[in-house]
């Protein structure tokens, strides 16, 4: 029969040692003893309970900082607040657009349909002429995109894109 985990010397000594100055009553010392919980046999039962899950939680812990430690990086863990790690930042900032379309609208003095849009990370708006990229849409159509932001057939959507994608290039290069 196998030794359970808890079952160490040290332990197995201490109960040893319990056994001998009880001598298999009042762990105590109480004679007679009013107690139940303080008989041996209770007391030990409890004790061997309290060492299980004290063994379990240690296994835990060891666990957690072995998995920890297979898993990190070998970045700098703190302070947190405010930082990215490498990796995480390159990710982010290949994701951001350079350029966000905030509406369109129709010029008053040429009639013509425009976009306007903020460049990224800046308080700088382009208004760039979209020509005839709205002809082939019909004019309730136009005129629900522009007033109420609905949204476009998509290969008109993606004309606008690349004209706005243009225009931002354009303005950013010639700075």
């Amino acid at each position: 029969m196998a030794k359970p985990k808890w079952a160490t010397p040290n332990r197995q000594a201490h109960l040893v040692r319990l056994f001998l100055e009880s001598g298999g009553f009042c762990v105590y010392g109480h004679r007679p003893c009013p107690y139940p919980e303080h008989h041996y046999e209770l007391f030990i039962e409890s004790l061997i309970k309290d060492w299980v899950s004290d063994d379990r939680a240690q296994s835990q812990a060891e666990w957690e900082a072995e998995r920890r430690q297979i898993h990190s990086l070998g970045e700098r863990r703190y302070p947190l607040r405010g930082q990215f790690n490498t990796i995480g930042k390159d990710i982010f900032y290949t994701e951001q657009p350079q350029h966000y379309l905030e509406g369109l609208g129709i010029s008053g003095l040429t009639f013509k349909p425009f976009a306007k849009v903020r460049i990224a990370s800046s308080y700088m708006r382009l208004f760039v002429e979209l020509g005839d990229s709205l002809k082939g849409i019909s004019k309730a159509k136009r005129r629900k995109a522009i007033r109420y932001g609905k949204a476009l057939p998509p290969q008109v959507q993606r004309r606008i894109e690349q004209l706005c994608n243009l225009a931002v290039r354009h303005y950013l290069t010639n700075r």
